[in-house]
């Protein structure tokens, strides 16, 4: 077969979760080899796909269209090149067009719409895929007509509360001050969860882009990134997608020639959970210890040293350009009832085929863990599905149905949180998973609330005894007295929302909580 004259574009993957099953041995191996046969390639570093259990996922701009293998190994490289890969040739582990795999035909990308796409740092690439469009239509409107029209569009809040995005940028427009801020949430904490990282190793500009919206919006000037630090591929390609959008006038003192002006900053947490809520994110931007604020003040109105300040999560902002550049009724269309627009979803835990779904609001968590997902990897039964992150409720199998909607959730009292979802099979302690969520919040407590504080460490002392079958009528009864009083009484959602597991593995898994000691997880089946 011979070689191509102009190079062809080849794509391995630079996201961290390719990168942690070999892309980077993968990259090196495709270079030598092309230099080896005297192929002129242009290999391009993009995100990922979203197929997880495909990556290395290693992909050819082809006459046809993007042909994807996968997953590759470095000792692949030489068979898939004999087998003609700058053509997109027959291999094993040829999948095809990528835009025919089933996996992405199904889903209705707007956010991930280039993540895996692109060149993430390449600018012109991101202009050539609609970047920017967004922005330029927000220079054309006033602040009152860019907070309207997200306000319509009926965006919410992702990362976990809900709140209508517009009625905050309209109290942070309306509110008075010399100086007003931006800040981003990207402290993504949740087990289970990764479409920030993803976005920002894959599509770093269209957050800056959302960011800039709202700053345009609320006449802000300046916007920080709240980064978790467990994310240092991240953190190192979105300060390169800063200083580039620096370089090309799209941040700075004149936003695309404009006169509207926003500087923006990256700053990395310390591993602190807690600084996912949004008055401990802020107390720690100031170089404070991470502790939760009491509200009032909220902080569109008394954020950021003392200014109004919108505080959104990564995936809301990442949402505003399509809104701006599409219109909101193009974006309401999407979803159900008061959850309008897509979700970026990600799915893990005992599953077949785990990774990022960009779905509209409504559709099942049957769909997604069966149909998406392929059901267990371990090729048993579901048992329980933990959606929401750790503080989440645990969800039966016979609660699958139930739609991927805030109001659908909160009516089996779930909740739909940073949209992970995390899978088990009937091998799993529910009594085991319950204790977990007290340990973490007892870990991960800020210490200002005695029910948080002191509430979650009689929790794990309690599910001890519970357990080794301690006096368990007695010990249970605490148990759910103890839950109720965190439920009311903490000072934010971290202690509140820690009995949402617990009462939830309870109520649904009551055998796990009864036990004999030492019996084993899978007791009574075992016993039959």
């Amino acid at each position: 077969m011979s070689a191509p004259t102009a190079p062809v574009r080849i794509f391995v993957p630079i996201d961290a979760a390719a990168l942690s099953v070999g892309a980077e041995a993968v990259a090196h191996a495709v270079s030598r080899e092309a230099a080896a046969r005297g192929i002129a390639i242009d290999l391009v570093r993009n995100g990922s796909r979203g197929m997880l259990w495909l990556e290395p996922l290693v992909e050819v701009e082809t006459p046809q269209g993007r042909i994807a293998y996968g997953p590759v190994a470095a000792r692949d490289v030489a068979g898939l090149f004999d087998a003609g890969l700058f053509q997109g040739g027959e291999h094993p582990l040829r999948l095809g067009l990528v835009d025919d795999l089933d996996w992405m035909k199904r889903q209705q990308r707007l956010t991930f719409a280039r993540v895996g796409v692109i060149d993430p740092l390449s600018l012109s690439d991101y202009r050539a895929y609609d970047g920017l469009a967004g922005l330029k239509a927000a220079l054309a409107l006033t602040g009152a007509e860019i907070v309207e029209t997200v306000r319509a569009s009926g965006l919410r809040g992702r990362g976990g509360a809900g709140f209508p995005t517009g009625i905050k940028w309209k109290t942070v427009h309306d509110a008075s001050a010399d100086q007003k801020y931006i800040v981003c949430n990207a402290d993504e904490g949740d087990s289970g969860t990764f479409a920030d990282r993803m976005l920002f190793e894959g599509d770093p500009y269209l957050t800056i882009e959302g960011m800039i919206i709202a700053a345009i919006a609320v006449g802000a000037t300046r916007g920080y990134i709240y980064l978790r630090s467990e994310y240092p591929h991240a953190y190192k390609t979105m300060q390169r997608a800063i200083l580039k959008a620096e370089q090309a006038g799209i941040l700075g003192d004149s936003v695309l020639g404009s006169a509207h002006a926003f500087h923006l900053e990256v700053r990395l947490g310390a591993g602190a959970y807690i600084c996912g809520e949004e008055t401990s994110l802020l107390e720690s931007l100031e170089g404070k210890r991470g502790v939760v604020r009491a509200k009032p003040p909220i902080p569109a109105l008394k954020g950021l040293f003392g200014k109004p300040t919108i505080v959104n999560n990564v995936l809301s902002f990442a949402a505003v350009p399509w809104i701006l550049q599409h219109g909101a009724q193009a974006y309401a269309e999407f979803g159900m009832g008061r959850s309008r627009g897509t979700l970026p979803i990600q799915l893990g835990g005992n599953v077949r085929r785990g990774g990022l779904i960009e779905l509209a609001f409504g559709i099942s968590l049957r769909e997604i863990i069966e149909d998406l997902g392929g059901g267990t990897l371990s090729g048993g039964p579901i048992r329980a599905v933990q959606v929401g992150g750790p503080l989440g409720a645990y969800l039966t199998a016979a609660q699958l149905d139930v739609a991927m909607d805030y109001e659908a959730l909160a009516a089996i009292k779930g909740m739909l949180g940073h949209g992970g979802i995390v899978v088990f099979d009937d091998t799993v302690d529910m009594a085991s998973q319950a204790r977990f969520a007290f340990e973490f919040c007892a870990k991960e407590s800020c210490g200002k609330c005695t029910p948080c504080r002191i509430g979650a460490t009689r929790g794990v002392e309690t599910m001890d005894r519970i357990i080794a079958g301690t006096e368990r009528a007695k010990n249970l009864a605490i148990l759910r007295d103890l839950s109720k009083l965190m439920t009311d009484a903490s000072l934010c959602a971290m202690g509140g929302l820690t009995p949402n597991p617990v009462l939830s593995a309870l109520n649904h898994f009551p055998e796990d909580f009864d036990r004999p000691a030492g019996a084993p997880k899978n007791w009574p089946l075992a016993a039959e």
